[in-house]
């Protein structure tokens, strides 16, 4: 995925996201909704994300130096992994002890009608984000399901603003069925139930993630990549044996390392010459590899 599709959904998402920030804490205030209150916290700490996972994305993308000669791509997986963090403490825990706080105190919840009526138009708000983010995963996401693109994505910044926009929608939904059976009721327990339950939803959201960016930060290879190329290799008629293929993800680049036996009664130039032009073929089938690293032997 380019960094401008990257650019364009998390400013989709911030906008959308400071609109129903600012709308919920209204309803909030008006309210005393603790559901609500849950909702715009979560909503202020995605807008907080979002600015985190932009400024990631303009450092990964610093030339290279000296010091740094393969640039600064994974950086950006820093930055994600401190979205993750920020989404477990700010949004979850802090909905969680909301929650709490009001199962305690059991505070009565007013005008819920109005409260209901405002989640509801948070969220289309929030499904139009949605949108915006899974539009600009279609090109990389290709014929896999949305939980295989996740596992396997190497847009860090494009999988937390899909999964807080997911986080975000389902708790909506829970917020309103929550204000939706305190109204029926008029038992405020549900509502406090409701911020409670929201707190878990973003803590499993920000678990996955982290655990994903995790994988990035320790270097996990692209398997798309790594096959694409072992297969290509093993065609070459002057490709003896493929013994390894490693294909690493950089930030938006792969560093590719090949090992391969070649046929032995080639010389020193001419094993040169195919060791370039198949490295020439391999990166213009696959625009990700920015880096590959031949060794030729004879032995695993």
């Amino acid at each position: 995925m380019s960094d401008n599709h990257s650019s364009k959904a998390i400013l989709y998402a911030f906008s959308a996201n400071l609109a129903i920030a600012l709308t919920k804490t209204a309803a909030a205030v008006w309210t005393g909704s603790g559901s609500l209150v849950a909702e715009a916290v979560h909503s202020f700490a995605d807008c907080g994300n979002q600015v985190l996972l932009f400024i990631g994305m303009k450092r990964a993308a610093k030339q290279p130096t000296a010091r740094h000669p393969m640039g600064y791509g994974r950086e950006s997986y820093i930055w994600s992994m401190m979205v993750a963090i920020t989404l477990f403490s700010v949004g979850g825990m802090f909905s969680i002890y909301e929650g709490l706080e009001r199962l305690h105190d059991n505070h009565a919840v007013e005008n819920a009608e109005i409260a209901i009526g405002i989640l509801l138009a948070a969220v289309v708000m929030e499904a139009l984000s949605l949108k915006g983010a899974l539009g600009a995963m279609r090109g990389e996401q290709g014929s896999r399901s949305l939980w295989r693109w996740f596992r396997e994505t190497y847009s860090s910044e494009l999988m937390v603003v899909i999964g807080e926009d997911l986080a975000a929608l389902l708790g909506l939904v829970v917020a309103a069925a929550m204000l939706g059976l305190t109204l029926l009721t008029g038992n405020a327990i549900y509502d406090a139930i409701g911020s409670m339950l929201i707190g878990a939803l973003l803590i499993l959201v920000a678990l996955a993630v982290g655990y994903e960016v995790h994988a990035l930060l320790l270097g996990e290879a692209d398997r798309e990549i790594r096959d694409a190329v072992t297969d290509y290799l093993s065609q070459q008629p002057v490709v003896v044996q493929v013994f390894n293929v490693w294909a690493i993800n950089h930030g938006n680049d792969v560093m590719l390392a090949v090992k391969v036996e070649l046929l032995p009664d080639l010389t020193v130039s001419q094993a040169v010459s195919l060791s370039n032009s198949l490295e020439k073929n391999i990166k213009a089938a696959q625009p990700r590899v920015k880096w590959v690293f031949f060794e030729l032997d004879n032995a695993d």
